[in-house]
């Protein structure tokens, strides 16, 4: 049996390590390596390989991490996406989604209010713009908008697409037909509704709508023309099994946009006090979101900051698209500490290069 005796380390490696432990370290280093390699050439990862992403020891993290990075800039590259978002109607949802301080279930103490003016939404986007974000997402709470809503969104993404570069995110809650082609042709690039969870687990955290539904959403957003977002939020009770389940069933969706959100346990919510992530397992489904999905946009959304904390700029290394400020009723890290830590992780914020729409 080899024994580990305390050592220096020297320029990062544990010169006290046996050599068979070392040896075990390079050879795990180099397993992820060659997955990687096979990746970029056009192979597909097994659930297997996906599932056994999320069980690696704490000490191949970093090797796992390194080969998922390798995927990430092959595509992106060091630039970093930033998305803002606005929310634009808070509360007053008819749905009991778990995990939201917004839904009927929660007694969260938040802000509840009507659809927003046009003049906020407005506002809204040039805060954006200060934030350097290249896309402004516009959410609001609900089963469903109505017509009413769908054009005064309509109108407020006409303006911002007339006289700004950015691109416009909208998450109004499950659309009809006409609805996705009215926001289509406002110029709405990217419609969000996230599967949240498995399958499997999706009636432990919402009965008023079902899997299905969210499913069909993402499908009519696509076929209007919009680009689909769809992500999951992790830590609520879901097994590594169901977190494989998850990142197969958007790669199906071809969701061009994944956020990958970790549980913000709101007081007054059905999930309240449930803390099961580790920073590390926060960085084990980041980098294997990227090797099950490799060409498609990661995002490292809600939950970040207090659930990987200080490892937050490691995940960078996985994905590539960050929300900036707050997120819909809980507090984001300041713009500024963002801006920083990507100059500090040696990549660069992305800028939007999507022309403002012609004037009609």
């Amino acid at each position: 049996m080899s024994v580990r005796e305390p050592g220096p380390v020297a320029g990062g490696l544990d010169v006290g390590r046996s050599a068979a432990d070392r040896v075990d370290g390079a050879a795990d280093a180099s397993r992820w390596a060659t997955v990687a390699d096979q990746v970029l050439a056009g192979r597909e990862v097994t659930r297997e390989e996906a599932l056994a992403m999320l069980r690696v020891p704490d000490d191949e993290v970093l090797a796992l991490l390194y080969a998922a990075f390798r995927i990430r800039r092959h595509y992106y590259g060091r630039k970093v996406k930033l998305n803002m978002i606005i929310n634009a109607k808070s509360g007053l949802c008819p749905e009991d989604c778990a995990y939201c301080s917004q839904s009927v279930v929660s007694e969260a103490p938040i802000d509840r209010y009507p659809l927003v003016s046009r003049e906020t939404l407005l506002a809204g986007a040039r805060e954006a713009q200060a934030r350097k974000a290249g896309t402004y997402c516009i959410v609001m709470s609900g089963r469903r908008p109505s017509n009413r809503e769908v054009e005064e969104v309509a109108a407020a993404v006409e303006e911002i697409r007339r006289t700004t570069d950015l691109k416009v995110c909208c998450c109004l809650g499950l659309l009809t037909p006409e609805q996705a082609d009215r926001l289509a042709q406002a110029g709405v690039h990217r419609y969000n509704h996230n599967l949240n969870t498995s399958r499997e687990r999706y009636a432990d955290i919402c009965t008023t709508h079902g899997y299905d539904d969210r499913v069909q959403t993402v499908t009519l957003s696509k076929a209007a023309g919009m680009s689909p977002c769809s992500g999951a939020i992790f830590g609520m009770g879901e097994t590594d099994e169901e977190r494989v389940d998850i990142a197969f069933a958007l790669k199906a969706l071809d969701a061009d946009s994944i956020p990958c959100n970790f549980l913000n346990p709101i007081d007054g919510t059905p999930l309240q006090g449930r803390r099961e992530l580790t920073p590390y397992t926060c960085l084990r489904i980041l980098a294997m979101m990227r090797f099950v999905n490799p060409a498609k946009e990661i995002r490292i959304a809600g939950g970040r900051e207090v659930n990987l904390r200080s490892l937050q700029p490691l995940g960078l290394y996985a994905a590539n698209s960050l929300f900036v400020g707050d997120y819909l009723t809980t507090p984001g890290q300041a713009p500024e500490a963002d801006w920083q830590m990507i100059e500090d992780m040696g990549f660069e914020i992305e800028v939007c290069a999507l022309d403002p729409m012609p004037a009609r």
